[in-house]
């Protein structure tokens, strides 16, 4: 299956949708006062999907992902979204694998990214943030490898946490789990269980200090 392929196909198709929804939860985030004392959670809509208020009751969280949102379009929202956090959880990339081609560039996202952090560790340097490889999908292995190891390398370089999902997530073919997907990209329940698992160790500390 040419997923890339399928991708460039689909994707113009569904994009307007998408960022109408976007566009409308970026409004509702405006008109709001931005979150502070909070575990912020950041990216797309994996991280948007997430219900992390019941995955993590004994933190104070806020969901501020957006669906189908880039690593660009993250930059341009970034510092309303960062006031005074607790922590952050950050996932953001794999949008920018099948979008217009110019983004594709593998070392494009990780400087991308790597200027989402650096902005996170300006605003709120004593905040723990947690960076996550961005997970398995079909057909983009090769290329979400090589941009996890930027992203290994990005934590290492900021003063963040580089929270490697792969071990977790990935089969033996280097897809997303069945139990995990439907669709080998959107996360299931059991999805963000597991997530939430990895992820609790590195809260811990978070959660001691409530």
């Amino acid at each position: 299956m040419d997923t890339d392929k399928i991708y460039s196909i689909l994707v113009p198709v569904i994009r307007p949708a998408v960022r109408r929804t976007g566009a409308q939860r970026r409004r509702m985030f405006d008109a709001m006062r931005p979150p502070t004392a909070r575990v912020v959670f950041l990216g797309d809509s994996i991280t948007e999907h997430g219900w992390w208020d019941e995955l993590f009751p004994e933190l104070p969280t806020v969901n501020r992902g957006i669906g189908g949102e880039t690593t660009s379009d993250l930059l341009e929202r970034l510092d309303d979204a960062i006031q005074s956090p607790l922590a952050v959880s950050l996932l953001i990339g794999t949008n920018d694998l099948h979008g217009p081609r110019r983004g594709r560039d593998i070392s494009g996202i990780a400087q991308r990214t790597e200027h989402i952090v650096r902005r996170i560790r300006q605003r709120a340097p004593e905040a723990p943030l947690l960076l996550n490889s961005v997970l398995p999908r079909t057909g983009f292995a090769a290329r979400i490898k090589q941009l996890n190891e930027h992203y290994r390398r990005i934590a290492a370089d900021n003063g963040a946490v580089y929270v490697d999902l792969w071990p977790t997530f990935a089969d033996q073919n280097e897809n997303l789990r069945r139990e995990y997907t439907k669709d080998n990209l959107h996360l299931l329940p059991a999805g963000y269980l597991a997530w939430a698992q990895v992820l609790r160790p590195h809260l811990a500390p978070v959660a001691t200090d409530q």
